[in-house]
């Protein structure tokens, strides 16, 4: 159910992070992991796909044992041009076929909500060790009527050793309604070592000259250490004007696990102009958890770009993110956030809190009832409400239709 939380970040967190910087520009701060993620609506998570997800969100997410649910997203309207939305999300299994559905529909000018996109997820087990995926998604155009606007297939080999390899193209429609592929993805996963395997993927994009060509690949080293510490090394290329491939980023990632904390720390490389490897970013995270349940994380980016300010070669903290969650005796659940960022306006002074999350979600007997509210620093500094959204889902348990041989007359 945690797609129900995908589509509260895209409208509900924009409106926070509109007032602090610029809407969907590209943040100079190092990792994406480290940042309030914007979701799309064509992401499909049904009862309990695993997502990454920020960790208010995640915290708060609705249990996973249901398979049908519906719930309306509404605001204070504070935002008067957030249009109310409604998500409904349904999860069927028929022997080696799993269908998911999420259907997203919106408030149209006369009050009453209008279908506005529809996916489909399919799944097939061919056998133990073959799987394909099939997912559709639907639009309207201006006269409400259905249309496919793309469809991407992918399928799935596990190989002798634990070996895999992966293939996932993306078609969308031509002007003449026909599908046409624009992405093709390969991944080839081997394993190399007692503790280490290798992965190798290649991306295919629509060429000006027609077809797929190469736009970029990827190489990435998993290694298991001792002390429960996982380290990967992923290496990205891209082809240059001559379709040779050149380096463009070495990412770093160690990972400790413990008995109720971990830490994480992620270094980012790139090439400068002369190309020379440089570190452009760290990014070192922190959760732990206490004798009476309380989860803290601390997540502190690093970077070479500092707003206001012009390169110096040097890392400098340009943003840190407190995440706590709580919860008591009746399952109730609250988590804070807060995001402190550099001052644009003044770069050598201590980071400041830019936005404020909290939430709460409350279990009842037919669903959940949550609440999120978000505060940011406006351009006086002062903090005012820039969301106060709840939304209420109402689950519905499906049945497993199982399929019986028809009896012999």
């Amino acid at each position: 159910m945690r797609g129900l939380w995908n589509l509260r970040a895209l409208w509900m967190v924009v409106a926070a992070t509109c007032v602090v910087s610029p809407c969907f520009g590209q943040s100079s701060s190092a990792s994406e992991e480290a940042k309030i993620r914007l979701r799309s609506v064509t992401e499909l998570a049904i009862c309990g796909e695993s997502m990454p997800e920020d960790s208010v969100k995640a915290a708060l997410r609705l249990p996973t044992n249901a398979c049908t649910a519906t719930t309306d997203l509404k605001s204070d309207d504070l935002l008067p041009e957030r249009i109310p939305v409604r998500i409904i999300e349904s999860h069927s299994e028929n022997g080696n076929r799993t269908l998911d559905k999420r259907s997203v529909e919106i408030r149209g000018t006369d009050g009453h909500f209008e279908p506005y996109q529809d996916i489909e997820r399919e799944t097939l087990t061919v056998d133990t060790s073959t799987e394909k995926t099939t997912m559709r998604t639907f639009a309207r155009d201006v006269n409400g009527k259905q249309s496919l606007v793309q469809v991407t297939e992918e399928e799935k080999h596990i190989l002798p050793g634990d070996d895999s390899n992966m293939v996932r193209v993306t078609y969308n429609p031509d002007v003449n309604g026909r599908l046409q592929a624009v992405q093709r993805e390969i991944v080839e996963t081997k394993k190399i070592g007692e503790d280490l395997e290798e992965a190798n993927t290649t991306v295919m994009l629509a060429s000006i000259n027609g077809g797929l060509a190469p736009a970029f690949k990827t190489h990435e080293l998993r290694k298991r250490a001792a002390n429960d510490t996982a380290e990967t090394e992923k290496t990205t290329w891209l082809p240059d004007v001559n379709g040779k491939w050149q380096l463009s980023e070495i990412r770093h990632n160690t990972a400790t696990q413990g008995a109720k904390d971990r830490s994480i720390e992620e270094r980012v490389s790139r090439p400068d102009a002369e190309g020379k490897l440089g570190q452009i970013s760290r990014v070192v995270s922190q959760e732990t958890e206490s004798t009476s349940g309380e989860k803290r994380s601390v997540v502190e980016t690093y970077s070479i770009d500092v707003p206001g300010t012009t390169r110096d070669s040097s890392l400098h903290l340009v943003e840190r993110k407190t995440s706590t969650e709580s919860s008591n005796s009746t399952g109730e659940r609250a988590t804070e956030q807060r995001i402190e960022q550099i001052n644009p306006g003044d770069p050598s002074s201590v980071l400041r809190a830019s936005v404020l999350v909290d939430g709460k979600i409350v279990p009842e007997l037919s669903g959940e009832q949550s609440t999120v509210t978000i505060r940011a620093r406006d351009s006086n500094g002062n903090f005012g409400i820039v969301s106060v959204d709840t939304t209420k889902a109402d689950r519905i348990p499906t049945v497993q239709i199982q399929q019986t041989p028809p009896q012999k007359p």
